[in-house]
This record gives C-alpha cells, structure tokens and sequence, in this order.
C-alpha cells in the first residue's frame, strides 16, 4: 500500500523525493496510513478545496478495501506540531502572566 501511495503522490508534488508514508498498525486492526510531504506541496495533494485529497482517500480506501484492510488515510501538515504533542513553553503561562 506504502508504494501505491507514494506512486501517486510523487506524481502530483514539485519534491517526489520528500514524500514518506508513515504506517500505523492499530490496536483494534485498522491500518493507519500517514502522509508527509515537502514544504510548499502540501497544497498540491490537498488540491482546490479539498478535492485531490478526497481522491486519494477514496483510492487508498479501495485499494485497501480489496486487499481486505481497514485503513485510515492521514496527510500530515509539517506546520503543525503532531497530535498530542505538548503546547510549547510560551503557552504555559498562568493567569497572572507568569510562566508555570
């Protein structure tokens, strides 16, 4: 599944050698597929409004899906801190102004 990801994807970016797919096996069997890409192509895969990556959802759904795998699809944005990462130290102020 990693090559057919990265097959299209790398097609569709200006940096092809930037694109990693992060693979997750979860707890409950599902397969979690995590796409990272290049500064600057994030919003060639996103696409206008959304619609390119509705497609590559929709693929790596079916492919998955035909190979009798629950998958989830995630593009990762290299601008945001990962989910569940800690707020950084400048958000750790309490009330007073001060720094906890």
């Amino acid at each position: 599944m990693e090559d057919f990801i990265s097959f299209i994807v790398k097609h569709l970016v200006e940096k092809p050698e930037s694109v990693r797919i992060e693979t997750i096996k979860e707890e409950n069997g599902r397969v979690l597929y995590k796409l990272y890409v290049g500064q600057g192509d994030l919003g060639q895969v996103i696409g206008k409004e959304g619609r390119t990556a509705r497609s590559l959802r929709t693929l790596v759904f079916a492919a998955a899906a035909r190979r009798g795998i629950r998958a989830g699809f995630e593009i990762v944005d290299p601008a945001l801190p990962p989910k569940g990462a800690s707020p950084p130290a400048w958000d750790s102020m309490d009330s007073s102004g001060e720094h906890a």
